[in-house]
């Protein structure tokens, strides 16, 4: 059986939902830093080319075309990685969808995609990755949530819940490997903010308004905490000093937690921007939104400054 690497050099990193946001950004930041990367996403053009920008400074990347409501698809994500690189020391489960609005405002069929995306698609990429892990003795299990596993959130209600599940699932996963004395094995939850990326253009948008939060986080402190989970990961890290005053709050007021956000929540989306209703790229990519910023603070200040 291989051993941990303790060190970023030659680490074998997968990464699901690479082609913007958080995994762009960590795909780019760990290559540069010595790490093989796998990138997995639906966008197999916009891979491509994040490929072709890490091999042109030296590092080692390959891409894998996959929708991870599928479980054959990410199957193939874990063949391949093993087939290029000969294990995998770190899965990164970083796909997640939205749909904001009303519950009673969001078609069913949109609630059941972001269940088969952010949730049975994190249990298909987890199952991979720790029967991989428990085969070579070793490995580390990085689970994207929200402050929303924490504290669920009006508006964002079955993303809210599938992020719930997320944390608990991950917090199921170590017991278990500690039952079964594997402790080299490792899960980790990152928990940010509400982040400045393209997943607020990629959500479904029932609210008749542009998507937008309060104190948007920029994405790079998510960025460096899905890198330094790689080596070092926590069962539940929440991402900044907002995430972290809303993970104590709730714990200590969980009612008077949820109320103001909820409130927040709702607050600043009456502040924006007229919006038709949509399904953003929940079922269907877009060829919109490649960057890891999403640009709504931007546009925030454009609205506030009107």
């Amino acid at each position: 059986m291989s051993t941990r690497p303790d060190t970023l050099e030659d680490l074998v990193v997968v990464i699901a939902g690479a082609s913007s946001g958080f995994g762009r950004g960590a795909a780019i930041k760990l290559a540069a830093q010595g790490a093989n990367v796998v990138l997995a996403a639906r966008r197999k053009n916009v891979l491509d080319d994040i490929v072709r920008e890490i091999k042109a400074v030296g590092g080692a990347a390959t891409a894998v075309e996959a929708d991870v409501s599928d479980a054959h698809q990410v199957g193939e994500i874990g063949k391949a990685a093993v087939d290029r690189f000969g294990r995998i020391d770190v899965w990164v489960n970083n796909v997640g969808v939205g749909a904001i609005g009303f519950f009673w405002d969001i078609p069913i069929d949109d609630h059941s995609r972001l269940i088969d995306v952010n949730l049975k698609g994190l249990v298909y990429g987890a199952h991979v990755a720790l029967r991989q892990f428990r085969s070579q003795g070793h490995g580390t299990l990085i689970n994207t949530g929200s402050i929303d596993s924490e504290v669920p959130l009006g508006l964002q209600n079955t993303y809210a819940a599938t992020k719930a599940g997320v944390l608990s699932l991950s917090r199921s996963l170590n017991e278990e490997l500690r039952l079964a004395g594997e402790h080299d094995i490792k899960v980790g939850t990152i928990m940010p903010w509400a982040v400045d990326t393209p997943w607020w253009t990629h959500a479904a948008n029932y609210t008749g308004h542009e998507p937008r939060m309060a104190l948007m986080d920029d994405p790079e402190i998510v960025i460096d905490a899905i890198v330094a989970a790689c080596l070092n990961p926590k069962e539940e890290q929440p991402v900044g000093w907002k995430a972290k005053a809303s993970n104590i709050s709730h714990h200590l007021m969980p009612d008077l937690t949820e109320r103001m956000s909820a409130d927040i929540a709702k607050k600043e989306s009456d502040r924006a921007s007229p919006r038709a209703p949509n399904q953003g790229a929940i079922f269907q990519p877009m060829q919109d939104g490649l960057e890891v910023n999403g640009g709504i603070r931007e546009r925030m200040r454009r609205e506030d400054a009107k």
